[in-house]
């Protein structure tokens, strides 16, 4: 299993990789601006080197337990729209989109992971954010288990958020299909995934 690789032109032939960490707040760019909320997962926690991870736009699976010392708020009900389903307070496991690198359109300094988290097409949360993506709740100092699977394209510098935004629905669409395969890489990852929220049952 890959855990950290010097920056790549292809970088598939290193995946997957499998990472650990704690999601904490970033720049707040995915919900405020673009609608499409990202989980952003701590450098100092994380069980990789962010510095020797290849850029790029990326699908996979991601497991996410939640601090048992956190409480639903008013506040944080507010932002998940009231809905239980959003409010789960023990694990879930989702597909997810994944940028890592430095957000060129913005021109970020510090290389960040950042998935997208994708409910099923029947879930309450999806389609719920400003431009019809899936809305979760706050994640933040719970912890991830994240293994990327697959490489979608490049990062790329866009004009305009108009672009950015198309660009990263296509992402997720295209993730949201190969999470789907029936292949063995694609299984073993999901069920390794799946194997952190079963164990917190």
């Amino acid at each position: 299993m890959s855990e950290g690789h010097k920056e790549m032109t292809d970088p598939s032939s290193i995946l997957p990789i499998r990472i650990t960490s704690k999601i904490v707040k970033g720049f707040g760019r995915g919900s405020k601006e673009l609608g499409i909320p990202t989980a952003n997962l701590c450098r100092s926690s994380s069980s990789v080197d962010f510095d020797v991870l290849p850029t790029g736009i990326y699908w996979g699976f991601a497991s996410v337990l939640k601090n048992d010392k956190d409480e639903i708020t008013e506040e944080s009900e507010h932002k998940s729209n009231g809905n239980k389903h959003n409010q789960d307070k023990s694990s879930s496991v989702y597909k997810t989109a994944v940028s890592i690198g430095y957000n060129p359109t913005y021109g970020n300094t510090e290389k960040t992971v950042e998935p997208h988290f994708i409910s099923p097409p029947n879930h309450p949360s999806r389609t719920a954010s400003l431009c019809s993506e899936t809305l979760l709740r706050d994640f933040y100092d719970d912890t991830i288990h994240l293994t990327v699977v697959g490489y979608l394209r490049p990062e790329l510098p866009f004009e305009g958020l108009d672009k950015l935004i198309k660009a990263i629905k296509q992402d997720i669409v295209k993730a949201e299909l190969l999470c789907d395969g029936d292949d063995e890489n694609t299984n073993r990852e999901r069920i390794w995934a799946e194997s952190f929220s079963s164990k917190n049952q």
